[in-house]
Parts: C-alpha cells; sequence; structure tokens
C-alpha cells in the first residue's frame, strides 16, 4: 500500500527518508489547507487534508501523523483521530538500530528512533514518538500521545502520563510518575513525581568570568 505523511516540516522530512529506506512507498504529503506552503515535497505532492480521502483513498494507502509536539502533542493526537476517523490505518516505525524486548507490542503511529532500547515488561501506548538513543528501563510505561526526544532515560517502573512532553537528555528516576501534559526540559533530572500540566526545567550551564584561552590541561 502507499504511505501518506501528514506533516511539512522536518519531522515529516526525517521520517520520509526512514520510512523511504526501510522499504515504504511515500506517495504523498498532507496538511490542513491553512498551512499548505507548498505544491510539492521531496518530489511527492502535497495534498490538502480535507481531501486527502477523495485523491488517496484509505482501501489503498496507509498515514503516519508526522508532527511533532506542538500543543503539548494535542495537534498529533487531534491528527490522529482524524486520520482514523477518515479510515486510514495508521503505521508505526521502530528503527533497525533500536533494541526492543520481545514482548513489546507496538501501537499505531509510534516510532523508536535510533540507538533506543526499550527494556523488558515496558510498554507503550499509541502515537508516541521516541527520539534516538533513549533508554526505556524496565516496567516502564508510557501512555498516549506522548513525545521523548533524544537520549532521554527513564529508570526501571517509570509511569508517564498521556501527552506528556520529556526533553533532549532528560533523567527520570525509577518509580517517578510524569503528570499528564506535564513539560520536562532539556537536561532535567526529576527525582519524584510531576504534577500535571506543569513544567520542570533544568537550570542552564553558567558562564564563567574565564577566556576559554586562559584554561590549562588537566
Amino acid at each position: 500500500m502507499g504511505l501518506i505523511l501528514f506533516g511539512l516540516g522536518s519531522t515529516a522530512e526525517v521520517m520520509h527518508h526512514h520510512l523511504t529506506r526501510a522499504g515504504h512507498e511515500v506517495v504523498a504529503f498532507t496538511v490542513d489547507s491553512l498551512y499548505q506552503t507548498a505544491d510539492e515535497l521531496l518530489n511527492c505532492p502535497v495534498v490538502p487534508f480535507e481531501a486527502i480521502a477523495e485523491l488517496f483513498p484509505p482501501t489503498a494507502h496507509q498515514m503516519m501523523i508526522c508532527i511533532g509536539y506542538a500543543q503539548v502533542n494535542q495537534l498529533r493526537a487531534e491528527r490522529f483521530a482524524q486520520a482514523q476517523q477518515k479510515g486510514y490505518s495508521l503505521i508505526s516505525y521502530t528503527s533497525p538500530d533500536a533494541k526492543l524486548w520481545e514482548g513489546l507490542i507496538l501501537k499505531p503511529n509510534c516510532r523508536i528512533g535510533d540507538f533506543s532500547l526499550v527494556q523488558p515488561f515496558s510498554s507503550v501506548e499509541e502515537n508516541v514518538y521516541i527520539g534516538s538513543n533513549c533508554v526505556i528501563g524496565h516496567h516502564s510505561h508510557i501512555a498516549e500521545h506522548c513525545f521523548l526526544a533524544s537520549r532521554v532515560t527513564l529508570g526501571g517502573g517509570v509511569m508517564i502520563e498521556p501527552y506528556a512532553f520529556i526533553g533532549t537528555g532528560a533523567i527520570l528516576r525509577n518509580k517517578v510518575r510524569i503528570g499528564a501534559r506535564s513539560v520536562v526540559g532539556a537536561g532535567a533530572v526529576i527525582l519524584a513525581d510531576t504534577e500535571p500540566d506543569s513544567v520542570y526545567m533544568a537550570h542552564p550551564a553558567m558562564r564563567i568570568p574565564i577566556h576559554s584561552g586562559d584554561l590549562s590541561p588537566g
């Protein structure tokens, strides 16, 4: 079956690369007509989402929603539901360089990036994006519509509630619960449960009054 990608941004371009390399035939991109800025992308036509079912019917095509964490993942969740309502089956993608425990059941519209590890007895719900070099600790659970950026590390037994966003390089201690729609910033270390709809940021690096040329080798 032909494959349609929802999105025109960098996420869609990267997924086009991975999915084409994996043997999928990407036949079109689609996006809401209000946000259509081109008629073609990567040698594929760009079609308004409102007309996609007539031009590329779901009986002969599958779809993947390739947008990021806009509106704390709400937008991706909405288009996920709308694509299913139009009759499309939504595919998932796992990098051939990822390592998943054999009991993992991959739900629709999930992506697991290069060199990520999903340890035994963990579970991932639908419409979840996991970046590259992530570690999903044993017995952890990632609920639907979440987004984990690259190099996120979950200890064992971590529970991530729906729509959460976990930034690049964040570390979550074992058995913590990440509240629904929480945002955990890049490099943050989470040692206790987070509240729903809250934002947790790491301390940024501090510039010190030393010229880099004055540093001596260790």
